[in-house]
């Protein structure tokens, strides 16, 4: 992105002249080498960054060994002071658990991380949801401010994760909504920022992390997954309804994205905090299948699959005979606003989670959760290639979008690269 104004006001960023200046960096770079250095934008040039760090290249031989890269450091032995910012900078802890901390996020997110054509609004809930997970470091939530104004100009949010490497589960980082207001882009204040969040980081004694690109192609993938589309609302999201509707006509497009009122299937019902147990013993058999996959308790699934109105919606089926949890559907939402030729609508978007079917097709399970997404006022439902998305995509009438997402490892490396279907994560 580039950027919009180079002419920043001065007394909000600290005198910072974006357009002559540049930021200038601590010289000690051995941080470079970054759990979360994986978060740098897709638009920015990062490839020969991307050659410096311990993940897999292109250009790597088939018989490099499989595992770490590097090896672990002892803890002590990590830098124990932050680095330093330049003069007018400092940095700050958000504390997303306070209503002022977090409407501060979420009010710098909203005017800096999207791009002119789609602004996304994600929820104040949502940036809990996204990054408080059971065993979250506060510490990990890393603004800079301006020492004057107290201006929020950046912020980068690092987050646990456990994740299975084929047999060994491995405590890993990733780090979400890397963000530099637009006025300082590209001046070098996002790696400092990334040098930091490697700190903290390590010392937790956390080596691996995994991490996604679009479009740009950073290193070796581990796989890479398509997006799927499929309508709800094609009167809402006329936009998107002109991408997919193949040149029909409105009343033909409404016809060919009709939805039931109501899901179909018995025993089709919205999780609760009781499912817990069920849902987490169902979700850790279905993932055990895959390659590389998430690895969720129940504090996970208590935290990530309980529903949360405008943010998570998870939805089972119970056996009506045997009062089993058999199968389970589950999708994010948050709304958006789309601009072009001087016009805006605010879209409201589904993304599919995680799902598992063992009773009732995967078809008709993801059908009642389009159907269950439309109630709930969203207007545009994605699906991505993973897991055993594949089955349901073509007669669910998705379309396939134009896109891809590309999976990493950091700091870990497979022999060969992964099918999509082998892949049991969504980031």
């Amino acid at each position: 992105m580039s950027d919009p104004n180079p002419n920043p006001e001065k007394d909000e960023l600290g005198g910072a002249d974006a357009k002559n200046s540049q930021v200038p960096l601590p010289k000690d770079d051995t941080a470079v080498k970054t759990i979360v250095g994986m978060l740098l934008q897709p638009h920015t040039k990062t490839q020969k960054f991307w050659e410096t760090q311990p993940v897999a290249q292109l250009k790597d031989a088939t018989s490099l060994p499989e595992g770490p890269i590097e090896p672990a450091t002892l803890v002590a032995k990590v830098r124990q002071e932050p680095y330093n910012l330049p003069g007018q900078f400092e940095w700050t802890i958000c504390d997303l658990s306070s209503d002022d901390g977090c409407s501060e996020v979420y009010n710098f997110l909203k005017a800096h991380y999207s791009d002119s054509a789609l602004v996304a609004d994600y929820p104040r809930e949502f940036l809990r949801w996204a990054m408080c997970p059971p065993g979250y470091y506060q510490s990990w939530h890393v603004g800079v401010r301006v020492k004057t104004s107290k201006k929020l100009v950046a912020f980068i949010g690092g987050v646990p994760m456990r994740i299975r490497v084929r047999d060994e589960v491995i405590k890993m980082a990733k780090a979400i909504f890397l963000c530099v207001h637009k006025k300082l882009r590209f001046k070098g204040l996002a790696p400092v920022m990334i040098k930091e969040v490697t700190r903290r980081v390590r010392l937790q004694n956390i080596w691996q992390g995994v991490y996604t690109s679009r479009v740009d192609v950073l290193s070796k993938p581990v796989t890479s997954c398509r997006y799927w589309v499929r309508m709800l609302n094609p009167q809402r999201s006329q936009d998107e309804a002109v991408r997919f509707s193949e040149r029909m006509t409105r009343s033909m497009t409404i016809k060919l994205y009709k939805l039931p009122d109501a899901p179909i299937t018995p025993g089709f019902r919205q999780m609760e905090r009781r499912d817990v147990p069920a849902v987490t013993e169902l979700l850790r058999n279905y993932l055990s299948q895959f390659e590389l996959a998430a690895d969720f308790d129940e504090d996970d699934v208590k935290h990530l699959f309980l529903p949360r109105e405008n943010v998570i919606y998870s939805y089972l089926v119970v056996s009506p005979e045997t009062h089993d949890v058999t199968d389970f559907c589950s999708f994010y939402t948050f709304p958006a606003t789309l601009t072009s030729d001087h016009t805006s609508a605010t879209v409201k978007y589904a993304y599919s989670y995680y799902n598992v079917a063992t009773v009732t097709s995967f078809p008709q399970l993801m059908n009642d959760a389009l159907i269950v997404a439309k109630q709930k006022g969203c207007d545009v439902f994605y699906a991505s290639e993973a897991m055993q998305n594949t089955s349901f995509l073509k007669e669910c009438r998705f379309k396939s979008g134009n896109g891809l997402r590309h999976y990493y490892l950091y700091n870990y490396r497979l022999r060969s690269a992964l099918k999509p279907s082998e892949l049991g994560l969504v980031l």
